[in-house]
């Protein structure tokens, strides 16, 4: 089956299915993700004086029919020590039955874009992944602490 890629501005009747997949699949509180999402939605109904103010945060979806099958979200630090390296991509997860079909791929392509095209030039990204990110034009930048992780993780940047 095909599928799309969304952002949330359009379709903000995704927000809670959609902050209840994520939770689901990172254990972060469903209402972090709501809150999150209910940030981006506000910034997008037009209430910011740039159009760079109003990208982060930004939310997207792999969607097959009504079904999530990928997602990620564009936030200002993804629980790190580095608060320089910002905005971050973050909560990157394709479902298991859809992965190795170009889904994550896919899914960074359109939120480079989308970026870029909001005046955002410059995303990072945290994880423990070697290999898989580079394919899709991220560099390995420096390892970094996340917050209350005794290891320290990959951070990679995106120009």
């Amino acid at each position: 089956m095909e599928y799309s890629i969304v952002r949330l501005t359009d379709r903000p009747d995704m927000k809670e299915s959609a902050a209840g997949w994520f939770h689901e699949k990172w254990g972060i509180p469903e209402q972090a993700y709501l809150e999150s999402m209910e940030e981006c939605l506000k910034k997008s109904g037009g209430k910011c004086s740039t159009e760079r103010e109003a990208a982060v945060p930004q939310w997207y979806l792999a969607m097959e029919g009504e079904r999530i099958i990928g997602g990620m979200g564009v936030i200002e630090n993804d629980l790190h020590d580095r608060k320089d390296l910002a905005p971050n991509v973050c909560a990157v997860y394709t479902e298991e039955d859809r992965r190795g079909r170009g889904v994550a791929g896919a899914l960074l392509g359109y939120v480079c874009r989308d970026m870029k095209n909001r005046g955002i030039d410059t995303l990072y990204l945290i994880t423990d992944h070697t290999s898989f990110y580079e394919r899709y034009g991220w560099e390995f930048l420096c390892m970094v602490q996340g917050d209350g992780e005794p290891e320290l993780s990959r951070m990679y940047v995106h120009r």
